[in-house]
């Protein structure tokens, strides 16, 4: 946001300084309203209590997350693709998708890469030392996907915790925080998307996944039937909308996520996307309002 917006104010200063130009430095009445147009837009700019209209919002998102975000022909689609898409409309403004994976989702934020993050990005304390978040807009619960034919009796969690058994996750990820920590003796494989550990599984090269449920169960739908979840959620994941720290669009984008509960606008998105293999249309959760 902040290179963006310094662009406009130099693009601004420079049309204001052909205009006085031109007028050969008269003072005439056009002159002096260019002027004034010119210091009260800068103004505006200046102020980040708003994202600007009309200019271009970064957002870092999953291209690869069948149901959540998937690049197509016809652009980025899925549930946190379509809450992004609705955020810059409220705003006005376009929007310009980047792939973000789980390991780069903090750097695309700190370095100014992206505006915000919608990437099913859990918020736990590690992260929020380093970035901010809006929301939750979603709650996801740690799963396991399997073979279909589940050929050795995987049930839970406790089932990972075994040398013998090799779980694959996704470097960077709560998953793999939360698999080391209740598992320690699993032998885990580790890829950067989600949809390389399917694939290692679909090969013999690994004998479970393990990420969030929603994620699993878009995994499984695009198998055909090849994979299934043993449906025994061990997490609870608050996925959050990340900004930069101190970044005011945390409380702007809160005040959407808000009115989109309220007006069913997220109910909506839910049901054409996750809701498509999900069975029910959950609550949204409640917003983390603090500081706003």
């Amino acid at each position: 946001m902040k290179m963006r917006r310094t662009t406009r104010i130099v693009a601004l200063a420079a049309t204001v300084s052909l205009v006085l130009a031109a007028c050969g430095g008269d003072d005439d009445d056009g002159g002096d309203d260019a002027t004034e147009a010119g210091s009260e837009a800068a103004a505006t700019e200046a102020d980040g209590s708003e994202a600007a209209e009309g200019g271009t919002l970064e957002v870092g998102v999953k291209f690869d997350q069948p149901l959540f975000g998937v690049e197509t022909p016809d652009g980025v689609v899925g549930f946190d693709a379509d809450i992004a898409r609705h955020i810059g409309e409220q705003m006005g403004m376009e929007v310009n998708f980047r792939e973000a994976v789980s390991a780069n989702r903090e750097p695309f934020l700190e370095n100014g890469d992206v505006d915000i993050v919608v990437a099913t990005y859990t918020i736990n304390d590690e992260r929020d030392e380093i970035v901010d978040f809006a929301g939750p807009y979603y709650v996801a619960g740690q799963d396991i996907m399997v073979p279909a034919d589940n050929p050795l009796g995987i049930a839970g969690i406790e089932d990972l915790n075994n040398a013998d058994v090799n779980t694959c996750t996704v470097e960077g990820s709560t998953s793999l925080a939360n698999l080391e920590e209740m598992a320690p003796d699993a032998t885990v494989s580790t890829f950067d998307t989600y949809s390389k550990c399917a694939d290692a599984m679909g090969q013999g090269r690994a004998d479970a996944v393990t990420t969030d449920n929603v994620i699993l169960l878009g995994l499984a739908d695009e198998s055909g039937g090849d994979y299934v979840l043993v449906e025994n959620p061990f997490t609870e994941e608050p996925y959050g909308i990340g900004t930069a720290q101190d970044s005011p669009l945390r409380c702007e984008i809160n005040t959407i996520l808000q009115e989109m509960y309220d007006d069913g606008t997220w109910s909506e998105i839910y049901e054409s996307t996750v809701g498509q293999v999900a069975s029910v249309t959950p609550e949204p959760p409640e917003i983390n309002t603090e500081g706003c």
